[in-house]
């Protein structure tokens, strides 16, 4: 793989799987689901109680204006958008007694792969906003500036603009060979994915700087591990190289890496302190919405993690070759009638909720 081209691979190739058939990521995002859910009460309330209420000019409506960054292809961003407005609906009532209701505007982005022919195929029919796709990475800025009143983003900051280029070049120290991800026991390797999170993420936060009006809210949830804790230590962590690395030819391992990474709540408050444009509102670590006490279903697993990274492995491996990898990880997963590393694994995996006010500009 050169260098020069992971990152258009990547940005080509890592969008969901589209439509809404039985592999498609609208039918395989209840883990997703679930995160929302989880922190639907959290959101709710912080909306209420931190959103600033901008007072129209005299015979102008109030404009509300939205944003979901890696927003795929439905359902679980219409759900988010509802919850959104709902909170917002709340808070105006409460200030601005007997005024006219607000439009809302909601921009959905993602890149410019992403199935969007799908996702407002199944807009809601009743939707209390004017909606509209604004394709592009959200790595840069996207939208115009101090446009956007809220801007929200969930499980989507986990994926990477581009590999760590040490990763990739086998005369570096962390040259990856012979995995696919990061692992604990390489700290060259995990500090190269570390401080390539560090860089989108500082970057995601300066181009939402710029297009967020003064005292604007930006609400993020990512999925995450417990401070000290490294990825390929949970479950899914364990799927990918337990079971993937073991179908995958060597060479073919070597030339490959996923351009993901889970970071801590200590590693987000790090850039977001580090940058300075943002105060932090809340954080919180909520526990893996889909761990159960007992063994899961690990075929429904298997698709919703094709759902997700079948458009890269693609790429670089082959249609015909991601299907006989996964109808091989069904299998395997038949074939093993307890998994206690998962169940006991995935309670190291979370979920972090972070909610960012931007700072007024100085006068």
């Amino acid at each position: 793989m050169k260098v020069e081209g992971a990152n258009v691979l990547i940005e080509a190739n890592a969008a969901m799987n589209g439509g809404d058939g039985p592999q498609s990521y609208s039918q395989n995002s209840s883990f997703q689901k679930a995160g929302l859910e989880a922190v639907k009460e959290i959101l709710q309330k912080e909306i209420r109680d931190k959103f600033d209420v901008v007072k129209p000019s005299s015979n102008k409506s109030l404009i509300i204006k939205i944003a979901d960054f890696g927003c795929s292809t439905g359902p679980n961003t219409f759900h988010a958008v509802q919850i959104i407005l709902e909170a917002i609906q709340q808070k105006l009532q409460s200030e601005t007694l007997n005024s006219q209701e607000p439009e809302f505007q909601v921009f959905f982005n993602d890149l410019v792969t992403n199935d969007f022919n799908t996702l407002f195929a199944s807009l809601p029919p009743k939707r209390q906003y004017y909606a509209g796709a604004v394709p592009g990475s959200f790595h840069d800025v996207v939208l115009p500036k101090s446009s956007l009143h809220f801007a929200y983003s969930a499980f989507s900051l986990n994926w990477l603009s581009k590999l760590p280029r040490e990763i990739i070049d086998k005369n570096s120290p962390a040259w990856n060979e012979g995995m696919i991800l990061y692992s604990s026991k390489r700290k060259d390797v995990l500090g190269a994915y570390a401080v390539q999170f560090a860089d989108d993420f500082e970057s995601f936060l300066c181009a939402r700087k710029q297009e967020l009006v003064s005292c604007g809210l930006l609400s993020v949830l990512v999925s995450g591990v417990p401070n000290g804790t490294c990825f390929s230590e949970t479950s899914a962590g364990n799927i990918l190289f337990v079971y993937l690395f073991g179908l995958i030819h060597k060479d073919k391992v070597d030339s490959f890496n996923l351009p993901v990474y889970f970071p801590s709540l200590k590693e987000i408050k790090a850039v977001v302190e580090k940058n300075g444009d943002f105060s932090i509102e809340k954080m919180e670590i909520l526990p893996n919405p889909t761990y159960q006490p007992k063994v899961p279903d690990l075929k429904k697993r298997a698709i919703s993690m094709r759902a997700v990274y079948e458009g890269i492995l693609s790429t670089h491996f082959g249609s015909e070759f991601v299907d006989e990898l996964f109808e091989l990880f069904c299998k395997k997963l038949d074939e093993t009638e307890r998994a206690p590393f998962l169940n006991s694994e995935e309670k190291k995996s979370i979920v972090l909720f972070v909610l960012l006010k931007l700072k007024p500009s100085p006068h």
